[in-house]
């Protein structure tokens, strides 16, 4: 898992990935290539190649001991320990080997892993417990543990190559996200009750055996191993130099024997008082063989760890998929996720067929090689050459280590996953979400862990039932902003941008819940809506993003009515931009959001297309933004007018819009600007919005304020006569300006008047409210000119926005009905003309042809909005 595994060794500060590396070359030349590519072109030497893989082996060792006393945790495997330590660390061995032969990484560290420790520990204590209640033996238990482990181990490896090799990786995903971090959780806590049992001397496998630390000796023998965990803790998450971790875990046991020699103690003195672990006979790398006897194998057992190996496939899947994610994102480059995941199946099925257990990608150790620019396979042997000469050794590292020291490190890795997985995940989950988390946690602790997963799984099943009362649907409708464009821009966009066959600009409309179990339903039909189609190369190229890279598109191309929609609507050309409603999309959760929005907005960057999302509720924005799936707010409003500045670039982000009509209009905009480029018009390339505020404000206008807002909308080339007797229109409206956020009129009242925008903008709410409570009380993340309007927990949505030229107010003002929504002025100086039945009346006694120009306008606005479904006005 991306920090769990042997606790996070990296950090990303912003600084250089050299700092701190004395051994590191460094380049002088400061040129525009990328961080990455400076990376590839480090020089190193024998010398970095070995000091490296000394970092590595010594981070590593520690963890593994600790590791096979969490998977041999039963009591009658302690009498074997040393032997089982050192199978652990052959098990290693092998790994690193089949990373080192097969994966794609020259760096990559992988070895026994902790996603699957509790796992094998549940069937280590089932086989025991089971062979004795039938009156077995020791031996019978360790020859039938080691060899029903390692089987589990080669088959889930065979498991995996099948899933990485036929593209299935998205069956993982259908284990809610949720349900993996309680247990992420509690191998946390078990790693914590494996370490403390570790120094004390003493097994621990329930609740009650925390009370050995009532014992005064127990306490004092476990003191040191929390706090020596704490402090490696705090350098790992604080220390911004990736070398002082691996100092500190040397300089732990070197202060302990630094202290033994000045208090005149010796290594029995210190074994004596339980410091360190009972003196055994050297274990000779035979001995390891006869640890196994194949006639005294329960065969039966295979039955009975069934279940408890399922859970492991696709807890151990999930886990790597998040490794491999983890690895691609720091290094910025794609990872076939599936070729990968292959790579981990062999190094699990080479480690089974030779009595090893579980492994997988080590994050945080293979990305603290990467950072070193030593990227040559030769580290790997040198790790592979250290793990054989420990396994040879014969010293009993158990018997010289300090046992405080040991199990510091399972505490230190148990710490890392309890905060990880109940502190910090807080601020990225819903409040259920979280709940199913704990829910799990405290399962596994209660009922064991096969049912424990299980229940959470149906606790969330239960909570997205209880949460969703509509499937998600998509359609696609024809939809535009309510900019006041000239007759010339209005036919660009006719031409062009909603062209009947291949239009520029798409508007779909999302409804109901996307969540993990939807996702890949949603985006095949977007796409299909696009005419996407994904090639093979592609679907092995995309990369990152969420613990399910890939997922989403191999389940299309498994997905035969997808993928025959995609390609029985081929498009030669595809749109410029796609702006996508989720004003009714009213849940979404963290799995859907890179597993879906996510993939589809680097897919549509690939192809030159604009992402847009008009219309987001406050919890979905949450999600997008808080998963990287959009921009933070800042940055979006940074690259919404580098846009405008015609600024032409791609940032494979989902844009979000506050309206559907805003990223209407800013699309339109964007491409009347792309095409008054493409034909040398600088004078096409301003806004007409901009335009009228020129010719509203400027002294030298020709004609009246609403003459040139008229001539627009209209789109007809008004006669000069036309023109004369808009100009005379002032006696027949009254003119009226507002401050920021006072309202222009209110819902339910008497309609006694219509309105035309001719300074600023008025804004028009929804009558639903933003909620901002959510886990860990995030900030708004999205803001707009309109004041805040509603108690100290709500704030108001945005259903439009009318600007220079936009009419509201007539169809309850024609109907004589009271108002059915709000208006406010959304800026300081918003200025309004205000039509009245008194002046339209006038104007119909005295100018009877202006008021045939204004009842045209108010057709033209009415089959506007009748286009647009729009339903306050």
């Amino acid at each position: 898992m991306s920090k769990s595994s042997y606790g996070a060794i990296t950090n990303d500060g912003g600084r250089s990935s050299s700092d701190g590396l004395p051994l590191l070359s460094r380049k002088k030349d400061d040129d525009d290539k990328s961080a990455a590519d400076k990376q590839e072109e480090r020089g190193y030497t024998l010398l970095h190649i070995i000091i490296y893989a000394l970092i590595n082996v010594i981070i590593a060792v520690p963890g593994l001991i600790g590791y096979a006393s969490v998977i041999f945790n039963n009591k009658l495997f302690q009498p074997h320990m040393d032997k089982l330590a050192k199978l652990v660390i052959f098990s290693s061995f092998v790994h690193q080997l089949a990373f080192t032969l097969f994966s794609s990484l020259s760096f990559a560290i992988g070895t026994v892993q902790d996603a699957g420790l509790i796992f094998l520990s549940a069937m280590a204590n089932t086989i025991a417990n089971s062979i004795l209640s039938d009156g077995g033996t020791i031996e019978e238990v360790l020859s039938t543990t080691l060899v029903i482990l390692p089987l589990g181990t080669a088959a889930l490896g065979l498991v995996l190559m099948l899933l990485g090799k036929f593209r299935l990786l998205d069956i993982v995903s259908y284990l809610p996200m949720p349900v993996i971090g309680g247990y992420l959780a509690f191998i946390g806590y078990f790693c914590l009750e494996a370490g403390v049992a570790l120094c004390i001397g003493k097994s621990m496998t329930t609740l009650s055996d925390w009370s050995y630390l009532l014992d005064p000796h127990s306490l004092l023998l476990a003191t040191p191993g929390l706090l020596a965990a704490f402090i490696l803790t705090v350098i790992s998450r604080k220390a911004t130099n990736d070398t002082v971790l691996p100092i500190a875990m040397v300089a732990i046991p070197s202060l302990f024997y630094l202290a033994l020699f000045l208090c005149s103690f010796t290594l029995d003195d210190a074994r004596k008082s339980g410091w360190i672990g009972e003196e055994t006979p050297p274990v000779q790398p035979k001995e390891l063989l006869r640890l196994v006897d194949f006639n005294l194998v329960h065969w039966s057992m295979l039955k009975k760890c069934l279940g408890t190996w399922v859970g492991m496939v696709f807890v151990v899947a999930f886990a790597s998929c998040l490794d491999i994610a983890a690895v691609s994102m720091d290094m910025g480059k794609p990872l076939d996720t599936n070729k990968e995941m292959v790579t981990v199946g062999g190094s699990n099925f080479m480690s089974g067929l030779l009595f090893g257990f579980t492994g997988s990608y080590i994050f945080s150790q293979t990305i603290f090689t990467y950072r070193t620019g030593c990227h040559s396979r030769f580290v790997g042997v040198f790790i592979m050459a250290a793990y054989l000469f420990v396994c040879v050794s014969p010293v009993n590292i158990l018997s010289v280590a300090p046992l405080f020291f040991l199990g510091s490190t399972l505490i230190f890795i148990g710490y890392d996953l309890l905060w990880e997985w109940l502190i910090d995940i807080r601020e990225k989950l819903f409040l259920m979400e979280y709940f199913v988390l704990l829910t799990t946690f405290v399962a596994i602790q209660v009922i064991g862990m096969d049912f424990g997963i299980l229940f959470g799984v149906v606790v969330a099943v239960i909570d997205h039932v209880a949460s969703t009362t509509r499937i998600s649907s998509l359609q696609r409708v024809m939809k535009r902003s309510r900019a006041v464009w000239s007759n010339e821009h209005w036919q660009m966009l006719q031409l062009h941008g909603y062209h009947p066959s291949n239009p520029k600009i798409i508007t779909l409309e999302l409804s109901g819940p996307v969540f993990f179990g939807t996702s890949q339903k949603v985006m095949g039909e977007i796409m299909g809506e696009i005419g996407i189609s994904v090639s093979e190369d592609e679907m092995r190229k995309l990369a990152l993003s969420s613990p399910h890279t890939s997922t989403q598109l191999s389940g299309l191309r498994r997905d035969n009515s997808s993928m025959n929609r995609l390609h029985a609507k081929p498009k030669l050309i595809l749109p410029r931009y796609v702006v996508i409603d989720v004003s009714e999309m009213h849940l979404l959760d963290a799995s859907a959001a890179t597993s879906c929005f996510l993939q589809l907005a680097k897919l549509c960057e690939k192809r030159g297309i604009f992402l847009f999302a008009a219309g987001v509720l406050p919890r979905v924005e949450w999600m997008l933004r808080s998963h990287e799936v959009s921009l933070k707010f800042e940055e979006e409003l940074e690259w919404k007018k580098s846009m405008l500045l015609n600024q032409d670039k791609q940032n494979g982000k989902l844009i979000l819009f506050e309206t559907l009509f805003e990223a209407l209009e800013f699309s339109e905009r964007l491409l009347i600007q792309s095409i008054s480029k493409e034909r040398g018009r600088k004078d096409l390339m301003r806004s007409d919005v901009s335009q009228l505020n020129s010719q509203l404000t400027g002294s030298d206008s020709s004609h009246h304020k609403l003459t040139y807002i008229f001539s627009n909308i209209l789109r007809e080339k008004l006669s000069e006569d036309e023109k004369s007797l808009i100009d005379g229109i002032e006696p027949f409206y009254e003119q009226a300006t507002f401050k920021g956020g006072e309202p222009i009129f209110q819902k339910d009242t008497h309609p006694d008047a219509f309105y035309i925008v001719l300074k600023g903008a008025v804004a028009v709410p929804s009558d639903r409210k933003r909620s901002q409570k959510t886990i860990g009380s995030p900030k708004s993340l999205s803001t707009s000119n309109l004041m805040a309007i509603g108690d100290d927990e709500t704030s108001t949505i945005i259903s439009s926005f009318h600007n220079v030229g936009g009419i509201f107010g007539y169809c309850d003002f024609l109907l004589k009905r009271q108002r059915t929504f709000h208006a406010y002025a959304s800026s300081d100086g918003a200025v309004v003309a205000r039509f009245t039945d008194q002046s339209l009346e006038a104007m119909k006694r005295d100018e009877w042809p202006l008021y045939v120009i204004v009842q045209n306008l108010l057709l033209q606005a009415s089959l506007m909005d009748l286009a647009n479904c729009t339903c306050f006005n």
